[in-house]
């Protein structure tokens, strides 16, 4: 298959950033200021959060890889600068390592005071930090179908991306707390099999039509059909500690929607698995990363997480060079070998026994390109 097959997969990232106080590494409420004087230069590509101690940005729609790490690299750059100029500092972590919910902000929108009247302690305290990756598809169609098998590999990259060893001031026994925090909101986790698209729009209507929800935003599944971009929205990560984990990550899920697509165009199909059986996959990436085990399940056994993420990488090999994300993809073999965020966070922790030292360590990987 030739490149311009794969034109329709294009990248959109979206990250989430937290606002320090370097005088304490507490969160930091910015009051907007760092919004808002984002907006002078990265207009739409910065916006508010639900809690006022986060900003998140999103990309320009990339043609691959290397426009992704542009905008990213350029994003983070500007906001640190503009935080660094507030007396302010950022980083990237799926959660905070001591600071306490119930004594951040919420943004004053009526958005997120709708969400916190229906959700309440859950959404006051979903004081979490994720990376949101789109692929673009060729139609809603392509992207049911591309969604449905792609839910197998969710865990296999969730374990590349745990960032949230801390919560509260606490050690948690977690490689990725953040999802556990999530777990408490409706429309969460893996999603089902949808046997159509038209099943798919037919189940989102029901939740309209029962207010459940009022938009198909609402639906807070770890990957899901965009509800008004042709994408499939990659949502289970947390967010990566550096530029270039980031890009990995995104490079990989690209890759995954392009594998698909080229067995698709063959008249083949991955192997299809309960939703069941891919959440304990998902609750072992959460608790160990990539140094416990996963489900084999076409092999019914337990295998080394990092064997299987070789095998995803041989997996969708042939689809990189006509991607152009090779070079990207190869990053994923010094995240095998350097531990994930979590790792690292816990490798901090573990020779200083500060926590404080953890989040100025996080503040000084966020602008990291190596």
């Amino acid at each position: 298959m030739s490149a311009s097959l794969y034109r329709h997969f294009t990248l959109g990232v979206e990250e989430e950033y937290m606002v320090l106080d370097p005088a304490t590494w507490e969160l930091k409420s910015h009051e907007q200021k760092i919004v808002t004087e984002g907006h002078k230069i990265l207009k739409d590509k910065v916006k508010a959060e639900m809690h006022q101690a986060v900003v998140e940005v999103g990309t320009d729609i990339c043609a691959n890889v290397d426009e992704a790490f542009q905008d990213i690299a350029t994003l983070r750059g500007t906001i640190a600068e503009i935080a660094g100029n507030l007396g302010l500092a950022m980083g990237a972590s799926g959660t905070h390592p001591f600071s306490m919910w119930h004594s951040q902000l919420i943004t004053d929108h009526v958005r997120y005071h709708q969400i916190v009247n229906e959700l309440q302690e859950a959404a006051r305290s979903n004081l979490i930090f994720g990376l949101h990756v789109h692929v673009g598809m060729e139609d809603r169609r392509m992207a049911i179908h591309i969604a449905n098998s792609a839910r197998y590999f969710l865990p296999h990259v969730y374990a590349l991306s745990t960032n949230s060893p801390f919560w509260e001031g606490r050690k948690t026994g977690y490689k990725s707390f953040r999802t556990k925090v999530f777990d408490k909101f409706p429309r969460t986790g893996i999603p089902d099999y949808f046997e159509s698209i038209e099943a798919y729009d037919n189940f989102v209507n029901l939740l309209i039509k029962t207010n459940c929800i009022d938009n198909a935003k609402k639906i807070w599944w770890d990957l899901r059909v965009h509800p008004f971009f042709n994408t499939v929205e990659f949502r289970i990560c947390d967010i990566p500690m550096t530029v270039n984990e980031t890009i990995a990550i995104a490079a990989l899920f690209q890759a995954i929607c392009a594998k698909l697509y080229k067995l698709w165009n063959k008249n083949m199909n991955f192997i299809m698995y309960q939703r069941a059986l891919i959440n304990e996959n998902k609750w072992r990436a959460g608790r160990y990363g990539i140094d416990g085990t996963l489900i084999d399940f076409g092999k019914e056994a337990e295998l080394n997480t990092r064997s299987l993420i070789y095998e995803l990488l041989d997996f969708v090999d042939d689809v990189l060079d006509d991607l152009g994300s090779r070079h990207a993809i190869e990053y994923i073999h010094k995240m095998l070998e350097n531990g994930t965020g979590a790792d690292r966070q816990l490798k901090v922790y573990e020779d200083t026994g500060d926590l404080a030292e953890v989040a100025k360590y996080i503040n000084s990987q966020f602008l990291t390109t190596v």
